[in-house]
């Protein structure tokens, strides 16, 4: 019983949206998700799990490293990679709830709800 938490944040660090997800689906589909109805992004950034075509063509500037087993090499900005750290730790202070940390709920639908109240007890 394992998830993942995807995630898109304002650039202050903030969560605007947040999605929970199997641990066991690769991080395009929760890509797939956070995509739709984005909200206005002057840039995006993502780690190399989010690598894919389907992503990068609909992103115009990008802070995504391209993964090792890419066959042909893809530009990043890697500038705009050294950012990332402010997505990093909008997951980092979630996780300082120990309720969160340690995922005592079985239900998903319970554990989406306390990592909605930490974001918005942290965050706003």
């Amino acid at each position: 019983m394992t998830s993942k938490l995807h995630g898109i944040c304002h650039s202050k660090g903030g969560p605007l949206r947040l999605h929970l997800s199997e641990g066991q689906c690769s991080d395009f589909t929760g890509a797939d998700v956070l995509r739709k109805d984005p909200p206005p992004a002057a840039m995006v950034i993502g780690d190399q799990g989010y690598d894919s075509n389907k992503i990068r063509k609909m992103l115009s500037q990008q802070g995504i490293p391209p993964r090792r087993s890419r066959k042909k090499p893809v530009h990043y900005n890697k500038r705009l990679y050294r950012k990332r750290h402010k997505t990093e730790n909008l997951f980092s202070r979630q996780k300082d709830w120990r309720h969160i940390a340690t995922r005592y709920d079985r239900c998903a639908q319970v554990f989406r709800s306390a990592i909605f109240l930490a974001a918005t007890t942290l965050f706003w």
